[in-house]
């Protein structure tokens, strides 16, 4: 037992030892030298050297409560603002946090003291990640999996390369579906396709009846025309509902660049694949959803979606990745680019024509983040009324 004692351990029993010791009668003394012997298997009389002349310990350390730096108003203020940037973390918000605040005084929505705002614009991701930290309540669930191998023309497409894809510009996106099943894929539901740009970040959705391949091709064409630039390529999963002569034919005729990633390499399409999570399901959930109704609902809360998550909903982008050995064993160190929003990042692009900046900056100065969201989640309560229930009416939490 003695041996397994740390030398801190055998301070404090020091420490709290030897005051009895000395004071003890010699019978006393035998047995507390005894304990001692058997805690700290000391030799007997370098036992009773230590606890006649014990060394010089340093007295213990009280912890001080340190002085909260923040106000109660500073903490609201700050929780208030995370809730109106959609509860992203510390590292998309403080970047953001200027610009948010500039947007939200414009249309009325908060009006911060001096002390408040140089508090709040000083404040590191670290800092606010610790003040948010007992507002952060997040359930994960996960959905099922309605790809299906489409084998049509698969030779024809190329599996993308990194050489053959310009990502330094806007315009080369990903795109994939998402199923609105619950667990049930039989039958006709709807589907979400999402688009996104590797370089900006810029996403654009819409709902589809179905998977079929003409409804999802119509679903691409509306998608590039909404597209505040060019659609350069698209970058699709092995699906049937991508891989048929209709989308072929399509990207020929409007010259885009048409790949597909290697199957069952989810990776490939990293970048739509977290955008599937971080909003489609996030946003709308696992519920199964059927008809025109639910369709049109769907594509209204889609239509104020992109405004608030391409204007007002910062990502960071991957940098570099490096593999670092170090005693426990290698571990890959990431770099990220510091948060923008993609609507910073096209603005930034010197591919994208000044008038298409123009015209997105004047959009951008009409828009308030704050009735974004609300209307958001009024759509959301909308939406969520065309849920298909479960045989014991109830629905699935998204």
């Amino acid at each position: 037992m003695g041996q397994r004692m740390s030398i801190v351990s055998r301070k404090e029993l020091i420490r709290v030892t030897y005051p009895r010791y000395q004071k003890a009668q010699p019978a006393e003394k035998r047995v507390i030298l005894e304990e001692f012997v058997a805690a700290t298997a000391y030799h007997r009389k370098y036992a009773i050297e230590v606890l006649l002349h014990p060394p010089r310990l340093k007295p213990l350390k009280t912890k001080r409560k340190r002085k909260g730096a923040y106000s109660v108003v500073t903490k609201q203020t700050l929780v208030s603002i995370w809730k109106t940037a959609n509860c992203v973390c510390g590292k998309r918000l403080v970047p953001f946090l200027p610009e948010l605040i500039e947007a939200l005084e414009r249309h009325g929505e908060l009006s911060l003291e001096e002390p408040i705002r140089e508090q709040l614009l000083t404040m590191s991701p670290a800092t606010a990640d610790r003040l948010l930290s007992p507002e952060r309540r997040r359930l994960e669930t996960k959905g099922k999996c309605t790809t299906k191998p489409g084998t049509l023309l698969r030779q024809q497409i190329r599996v993308r390369t990194f050489a053959e894809w310009d990502e330094k510009r806007a315009g080369f996106t990903e795109v994939d579906l998402v199923a609105h099943c619950n667990d049930d894929g039989g039958g006709e539901f709807l589907h979400s396709l999402v688009l996104t740009d590797i370089h900006t970040g810029w996403c654009e959705y819409t709902a589809l009846w179905n998977k079929g391949q003409i409804c999802t091709c119509d679903g691409i064409d509306r998608l590039r025309q909404v597209l505040p630039f060019r659609l350069q390529g698209l970058d699709s999963d092995n699906g049937s509902e991508f891989i048929n002569h209709h989308l072929n034919e399509y990207c020929k005729k409007h010259k885009l660049t048409f790949t597909r990633c290697r199957p069952y390499r989810k990776n490939d399409q990293c970048h739509v694949e977290q955008k599937n999570w971080s909003i489609i399901r996030r946003t709308v959930g696992y519920d199964r959803y059927e008809g025109g109704a639910a369709c049109k609902a769907l594509e209204e809360l889609y239509r104020v979606l992109r405004l608030y998550q391409n204007f007002f909903q910062p990502c960071m982008k991957l940098l570099s990745k490096e593999r670092r050995s170090t005693r426990r064993g290698d571990r890959t160190v990431k770099h990220y680019d510091i948060a923008r929003t993609p609507y910073q990042r096209v603005l930034s692009d010197e591919t994208v024509s000044q008038e298409v900046k123009e015209r997105l900056k004047r959009q951008y100065e009409q828009l308030n983040p704050k009735a974004l969201l609300s209307e958001v989640r009024r759509l959301q309560s909308g939406l969520w009324k065309h849920a298909v229930l479960r045989p014991s009416g109830e629905r699935q939490a998204g």
